[in-house]
Parts: structure tokens; sequence; C-alpha cells
């Protein structure tokens, strides 16, 4: 595994400011001070230290490696949902993941290995540091909920794209623990688990204003859901999601509103990874989520990568809100009043990443102020239908998968009729195709389909290969720089 020492660690000042620290080391004549920075000699003292620390860790989640290419990449490009887009010449490597011919040199896999890693030390540094500090002891377990929660969600990020892994959980002492060798999957499900365990115990169920966009109660359990998701342990699945059922949240009522930024960390909102356009800070205003995905060729849009397929447009039931409300049609105008031209390199763009061209300030990423939606009370109601079912509750099921097809109804009888059928082969289908459509573009349906055990039957015709493609590879980076103590997953 690479150094994850980080030398330069990144501290947050509030969620979406930056300041440094580095390393405490002798001074010489030579040695400049870098503007912002702290040594580390000097930092971990105090109750702002580890508010400094705890922030540093949310600023990163919206880096380059946690929300652009790599993401996209990792946990977008393989579903059938979504292809490269942008122009044919450019970032074919994409391509690669579309085919599942990725090579494991390819920089987007340890792109997005590094953006993880990175999060998880952030993590361990206040889980290491704070608990030394004297400080208000409530805020000092928050933080430490706070951090936990994070690397729950970083690991959770790691161990479905790629397996077994690297599981560190405290901050290496020296060289000699820097590189270590992969743990089983299992391992790393337990650690995840324990995390979002203790951070349930501790998270408040709402924040102030000036706290919005941190982790809460409903964040870690509706996380634990997921992660048990993936482990089909349907009961905790289940129980983990009628707790959050109860937290207060809803479902806005018009389907396309939850992805614009005036609905950011609003009542649907379970967790997001915060953004902003910070006036006279470009490098603050560091997003690029929206940047790389928006309309390409026009001001205010974007780069035009990771676009819907003619698959994805075909999957909506015929009069589905849902579908206009995720795929920007080349020709059309936006319901913001944006006009996309009828000709250009893409016929689709993804609308959930979109900005209206109208917000868009020069010198800025485009579509930098848009958050980065992780977990949506939608996707709760659709894991508690999905639990329940399997567990041969299928009222249960049918209820909560009801509240989802009524917001996109929106009062319209004609269209997305209410599913009644108690079969539990046939209701778990409608529950798949439901998640498949309303979260369409939200890096879950790649993940989804290799669960659902539908790899071979889905994919197939793109090239996936069962046996292998249930994870990518190990960037060959890692497996080099650990002198062959990691050891690359099977089939590549």
């Amino acid at each position: 595994m690479k150094n994850i020492i980080y030398k330069n660690a990144v501290l947050g000042i509030g969620l979406l400011g930056l300041v440094t620290i580095t390393p405490g080391c002798k001074k010489s004549f030579l040695d400049v001070p870098t503007q912002a920075e702290q040594a580390s000699g000097t930092f971990w003292v105090d109750q702002n230290d580890a508010a400094k620390g705890v922030n540093s860790i949310y600023a990163n989640l919206r880096a380059w490696g946690n929300t652009a290419f790599p993401a996209i990449a990792v946990e977008s490009m393989g579903a059938d949902e979504a292809e490269k887009g942008s122009s044919p010449t450019d970032a074919t490597y994409f391509n690669d993941y579309d085919t599942f011919s990725v090579n494991p040199a390819d920089g987007q896999l340890s792109g997005f290995w590094n953006a993880q890693y990175q999060n998880i030390f952030l993590a361990n540094q206040v889980l290491t540091n704070v608990p030394k500090i004297s400080m208000d002891a409530a805020l000092k377990s928050r933080y430490l909920a706070e951090a936990k929660f994070i690397r729950a969600l970083s690991y959770f990020r790691l161990v479905r794209a790629f397996g077994d892994i690297p599981l560190r959980t405290t901050v290496a002492a020296d060289a000699s623990e820097y590189n270590i060798a992969k743990s089983p999957k299992a391992q790393v499900y337990a650690l995840i688990e324990s995390d979002l365990n203790d951070a349930a115990a501790v998270l408040p169920q709402s924040y102030l204003a000036t706290d919005l966009g941190r982790a809460t109660k409903g964040a870690a359990l509706g996380l634990h859901a997921k992660v048990a998701m993936y482990q089909k342990k349907w009961s905790d699945v289940l129980s983990y999601t009628n707790s959050v059922m109860t937290l207060g949240y809803s479902l806005l009522p018009v389907y396309d509103n939850v992805f614009r930024v005036a609905a950011e960390n609003g009542v649907e909102s379970v967790f997001e990874i915060q953004a902003a356009l910070i006036p006279g800070n470009a490098a603050a205003s560091n997003s690029q989520y929206s940047q790389v995905q928006g309309v390409r060729g026009v001001t205010g849009g974007g780069w035009g990568f990771n676009v819907p397929t003619a698959a994805l447009a075909a999957a909506f039931e015929t009069g589905d809100p849902r579908r206009d409300a995720t795929i920007i049609f080349r020709g059309e105008t936006t319901p913001q009043g944006d006009v996309i031209a009828a000709t250009g390199d893409n016929p689709m763009y993804n609308q959930k990443s979109y900005v209206p061209f109208s917000m868009y300030v020069s010198g800025f990423n485009e579509g930098c102020q848009q958050n980065f939606r992780v977990l949506r009370y939608s996707d709760i109601l659709l894991m508690n239908a999905e639990a329940a079912n399997e567990l041969g509750n299928s009222a249960q099921a049918i209820s909560s998968l009801e509240i989802v097809r009524a917001r996109a109804r929106q009062g319209n009888a004609a269209i997305l009729p209410k599913v009644t059928s108690t079969d539990q082969t046939t209701l778990r289908n409608a529950i798949w195709k439901e998640r498949q459509v309303e979260l369409a573009m939200e890096y879950d349906r790649y993940f989804d389909v290799i669960r659902q055990g539908r790899g071979t039957a889905v994919f197939g015709p793109k090239g996936w290969k069962a046996n292998k493609n249930e994870v990518w590879p190990i960037p060959q980076t890692e497996i080099d720089i650990s002198g062959g103590l990691l050891t690359q997953n099977p089939g590549y």
C-alpha cells in the first residue's frame, strides 16, 4: 500500500476553507515558512486544533479523487447507466472501465484509492490525537464520532470497489509501519460496522445552521443499513432503516428539486459532501463534481463526462418525470430556463449534477456550488422495502416502495401504478427496478447489480466476467510500492 503518512496534512477552517500543517523539523536559513502552514509540533493542543482536524476530513471529501474522474471511473463507468461522454478522443481510458478491460496501472484506480486512504488518514489523525486534548467532553465525543463516520464511509467505498484491502486504524509511527498487507473484506466490514455503531450512539439528530452538513445520527444509521445490505444482513437493514424513518426525514414534493443547490442539506438529505462558491476564494471553492459532468460547449456548463446511456433513458416507465429530471437531452430547455443546443458531442448529460448556467462565476469551477449527494431518504425507503421483502414482510415492503413511487407520480394516477404483488420474486424485481430509476447516476447502480448477483446478466454484454469483475484491480502502483506485500485481485 502506498505510503499514507501524508507529509502535508490538509486541515480545514470551517467545512469549506483550508489551511495546512507540516511536521516539526530543524530550521535552517533555507527554510521559508509556507503561508498558512502550522507545524505539527504545535498542533493538537487545544479545542480549536481539534475543530481544524475534523474539518480537514470534510474539506478533503470534495477533492478530485473523491468526487471527480477517479470516482466516476470506479463507481459509475462500469454500470449500464453511464458512458464516457465528452469528445470521442478525450480521456479514452474511461472506455476501459466501461468494457471491463482496465489496466491495473491506470491512474484513476490509484486516484480513487489514494483519496479514500487520505480520508482515512485524516480520520485516524483525529482519532489518535483528539482524545489527548483537554476540551469540552461532549464536543470531543462528537468530533471522534464524526471521524469514525467518515472513516467508515471511505472504507465502505474501498471494500465494495476492491474487496480485500489494507486496514489501517492508527497513524503509522514510522516507516516500518507504512506498508501493510490486505485484510479480508469481512474484517473491513467489521471495522466499518463498529465505527458506525460508535458514531450513531453519539452523533446528534440535527445541527444548527452553522454546522449543517456534518454527519448525523441518521447518516450513521443509514450508512450502516447500506453496509448491512451488501452483506445481506436483512434484519439489520430493516432495523437501521426503521430507525432512520423515525428521525424526521421526508421526500421533497418535486423530484427535480432534490438536486438543486437551494435544496442542499434539506429534509431528504441524509448525508452530502459539502461544496460552495466562496466569493474571493476560488481555491476553497474547489469542487469539480459538477464541472466534469456539465453540458459541454456552453459557458457555465462543463466538460461533458459521465453521460447517461440510451439503456438508462429506456429504463423509466412511460410518463415517469424522473427521466427528465435525471437526463438533460440535447435540444431541450431545462426547468431553470437553460437552452441546450440541438447539436453537440453528446445526446444526453447528467441532470443531477447540473447547476444552472446563470450561477457560473468567472474564475471559478463551473457548478462548484453543487453538493455531492451521498445518501438520500429515498434510498433509505428502498433499502427498507428490500429488507422487508427478503424477510417475508411484503406489506411493509410495498408501503415503503409506494412512498417513493407516489412522489414520482406527483398526483398523476395514470402513471406509475402502485405495486401490489406480494410474490417475493416479483416484489424483489420491482424494488430493484425502482432503485435503478430513483437512484440513477448516483454511483449506486454498478454495485447494486453486482450485490444482486446479476453481473453477468446485466453487464456481460459489456465484457463483465464472473469471478473477476466483482471487484476492480488493486492499483499497480500500490503493489509496486509495497514491494509485493500487496497482491493483485484474481484475474488481473
